[in-house]
C-alpha cells in the first residue's frame, strides 16, 4: 500500500510556494504521493482565495523529486481538453514523469457548472468526460489526432511534446459508491478514487463498502489486461502518531483491496485549508502496516 497528502486548492494552500513547502515536507516524511483539489468555485468556502491546481502542482513538482502529484479531481467536463492535455504534460515533463491524472465530474455541480451559465444535466457531463477522456489519451499519446464526436470536434491536430509516461499517466476516476456507472467508467481506466455516500471526504468508508466495491470493479475489468496495474484509492483521516489506531482503521481497508491510503481533513472542519494541521500530520509520518 502507498500513502498520499491531499490539499485543497484554497485558503493557505491557494499560495504555490505553500503547496511547495508542504510537498517538500511530504517527501522528505516518506509518504509517497500529494494530491490536489480542482475547484474555481466552491460556494462552502467562499471568501478564500483559490490557486490554480496546475500552477500548484507545478510549484510541488520543482520543489520535489520522488512523490507522485496530481489533482483528486479534475472536472474534464467543465475543461477544454486540448488545453487541459497541455497542462497536463507539461506537469509530466517538469516533474519527470511523476503525474496521476485524477478525473470526475467534479462537484458541486451548482457551483461548478451553473455558476458559469452551463448544463447541470450529469448525463450530458459524464457523455462529455467519457468523450474527453477518450481525447486526451490520443492528445498525450503526440499522434495525429482527428476526432468527431457528439460534443468535441478536432481537425488534425498534434501535441506535441508527448507525456513522458507511456503510453500516458495513469488515470484513476471518481465517483460515489454504490452509484455504477462511474465504477464503470473506473475500471476502463488505471484506478478507482470512491467517495461514499455514508462516508462524506475525510471519513474513513465502511470495510463492508469496500468489499463490495472492489468485487464490482474487479467484475467489470474481467477480459482486461491481467497483468495492468490497477488502483484502489480510499481516503481518510487516521489517528496521527497512533499506530496502532492507524493500523486499525487502515489494516481491514488494505485487506479489502484498497492500494492507496489518501490522507485527508474532514471536509467540515474549520482546519482544511489551514496549513499547520496538514504539516503535524505530514511531519508524523504515513501510517505504518
Amino acid at each position: 500500500m502507498r500513502f498520499s497528502i491531499n490539499i485543497p486548492n484554497f485558503g493557505d494552500f491557494a499560495d504555490p510556494r505553500t503547496v511547495a513547502k508542504v510537498a517538500v515536507a511530504v517527501e522528505e516524511a516518506g509518504w509517497d504521493g500529494l494530491f490536489v483539489w480542482d475547484h474555481v468555485v466552491h460556494r462552502k468556502h467562499e471568501g478564500r482565495p483559490f490557486g490554480d491546481p496546475w500552477m500548484l502542482l507545478t510549484a510541488a513538482a520543482l520543489a520535489t523529486s520522488r512523490i507522485r502529484l496530481g489533482t483528486l479531481v479534475t472536472p474534464v467536463a467543465r475543461r477544454r481538453p486540448q488545453q487541459l492535455a497541455r497542462q497536463v504534460a507539461t506537469l509530466d515533463a517538469v516533474s519527470g514523469g511523476r503525474v496521476t491524472f485524477g478525473a470526475g465530474l467534479g462537484g458541486p455541480i451548482e457551483d461548478e457548472y451553473a455558476s458559469f451559465g452551463d448544463t447541470t444535466d450529469t448525463k450530458v457531463l459524464a457523455d462529455r468526460l467519457d468523450e474527453g477522456l477518450e481525447l486526451l489519451g490520443r492528445y498525450w499519446s503526440g499522434e495525429p489526432v482527428h476526432h468527431d464526436g457528439r460534443h468535441y470536434r478536432v481537425r488534425d491536430v498534434t501535441l506535441l511534446p508527448a507525456t513522458v509516461q507511456r503510453p500516458r499517466p495513469p488515470v484513476w476516476i471518481a465517483g460515489f459508491w454504490p452509484n455504477r456507472p462511474p465504477m464503470r467508467r473506473a475500471a476502463r481506466w488505471d484506478g478507482v478514487v470512491p467517495l461514499f455516500t455514508d462516508a462524506r471526504h475525510g471519513h474513513v468508508p465502511p470495510v463492508e463498502q469496500v468489499r463490495d466495491l472492489v468485487a464490482y470493479v474487479r467484475e467489470q475489468r474481467e477480459g482486461g489486461p491481467s497483468d495492468a496495474p490497477f488502483e484502489i484509492v480510499l481516503g481518510g483521516a487516521t489517528p496521527g502518531g497512533d499506530a496502532a489506531g492507524t493500523r486499525d482503521v487502515i489494516g481491514p481497508l488494505a485487506e479489502a483491496g484498497a492500494t492507496w491510503w489518501d490522507e485527508r481533513q474532514i471536509q467540515t472542519s474549520e482546519a482544511i485549508d489551514r496549513l499547520a494541521p496538514v504539516l503535524r500530520r505530514i511531519e508524523q509520518g504515513p501510517p505504518n502496516l
